[in-house]
């Protein structure tokens, strides 16, 4: 009982944050409010669920070691899931999905040759995320 009441008491003193969070190809940002100390893998999780309640497209499913969550203000390095949302000061975020390791890639390190046949697509997130980023620095 003693426990409860000091967990309650500690998230009574977190601040709340209205945070924004932009989904690569979908329409719009999703909103909602967490606690500045809430880790950066719930909020993934909570992003999820929300857009999958709200019926968004493209489908995105439920796997959150499937997503990275990217802050405009720290850089291009995904925030890792163990910080807390709050640690960076920013309230707008963008979610993408991780890459997926092509077969093309796999199969080129399984013949010892190193270099897969093609790079179709890899890195165009990273690419598109960057090129998003500069011009809305450039732009002011």
């Amino acid at each position: 009982m003693l426990l409860s009441k000091q967990k309650k008491n500690r998230n009574a003193n977190a601040r709340r944050l209205l945070i924004s969070i932009n989904v690569l190809g979908s329409a719009g940002p999703i909103r909602f409010v967490v606690n500045e100390e809430e880790l950066v893998a719930a909020v993934i999780d909570t992003a999820l669920k929300s857009y999958a309640r709200e019926g968004r497209l493209p489908v995105l499913g439920n796997d959150i070691m499937g997503f990275a969550l990217y802050c405009p203000h720290v850089g291009s390095d995904a925030l890792s899931p163990w910080d807390a949302i709050g640690s960076h000061g920013a309230r707008n975020f963008m979610l993408c999905r991780k890459p997926q390791p092509s077969t093309e890639n796999v199969d080129a390190a399984a013949n010892g040759n190193g270099t897969p046949l093609s790079r179709r697509g890899s890195g165009s997130w990273k690419a598109w995320l960057n090129k998003s980023l500069n011009l809305k620095i450039s732009s002011h």
